[in-house]
């Protein structure tokens, strides 16, 4: 069975596909300058913006709905390559690719994840994640019965947006991972009861006795 790209550690992620820039939330705000569409930041940074509290960061996790891969890929021509990541391997989706066609056409199979960098000369810049959903509502993709509406599930920090640390928090809970549970117990005294209670629900649904859930 392969290893989902993701689930790699830094070191051995580096060493197969090569580096990472260690891009700032403040070079993705500049990369999406003037873009038209919804985009936000996900991962570890947005539970930094949320808590305060400093950690370690691979790379730069964006987000964007997959409804909008076209308008995507129309922003970041001439700037960035794009390779799809899927089922552990990489490959370039070239310009000329049907630049207009949807994720269900020219992604690969489960494709749910794009790497963009400069050149292959150079290391990579920005790790993007397609969104299940629509341009209204977001979808959990383990569990479409959990829904928000995409006016719900961002914030703003500094003029940047970045997904609710609650959101996050459930899309980690499947690996558990040190740094995962590590991130759950600074979100944690600082989420409003309500917030709470969501992600109680969420986790409930998705993942039932999880261990998360005696602390919320």
């Amino acid at each position: 069975m392969r290893v989902p790209i993701r689930e790699l550690g830094s070191d051995e992620l580096a060493r197969l596909y090569g580096p990472w820039s260690g891009r700032l939330p403040a070079d993705a705000a500049r990369l999406f300058a003037n873009y038209r569409g919804l985009w936000w930041i996900a991962g570890g940074w947005a539970i930094e913006a949320f808590t305060g509290v400093e950690r370690h960061h691979d790379d730069l996790d964006l987000e964007v709905p997959r409804v909008d891969l076209p308008q995507l890929r129309g922003h970041l021509a001439d700037r960035l390559d794009v390779w799809t990541a899927s089922d552990g391997s990489l490959r370039p989706l070239l310009p000329g690719d049907d630049p207009d066609g949807s994720a269900d056409v020219v992604l690969p199979p489960g494709c749910g994840q794009l790497w963009l960098r400069h050149s292959g000369a150079e290391p990579w810049e920005y790790d993007v994640l397609l969104m299940t959903g629509d341009h209204d509502m977001w979808e959990f993709k383990r569990d479409r019965r959990i829904r928000l509406p995409l006016s719900e599930i961002r914030w703003f920090h500094d003029q940047v947006p970045y997904l609710r640390p609650e959101v996050q928090l459930l899309l980690k809970a499947q690996g558990l991972r040190a740094k995962d549970q590590g991130d759950f117990d600074v979100v944690l005294p600082a989420l409003d009861r309500a917030r709470r209670t969501w992600l109680r629900e969420a986790l409930s649904l998705a993942h039932p006795g999880h261990r998360w859930l005696a602390a919320l």
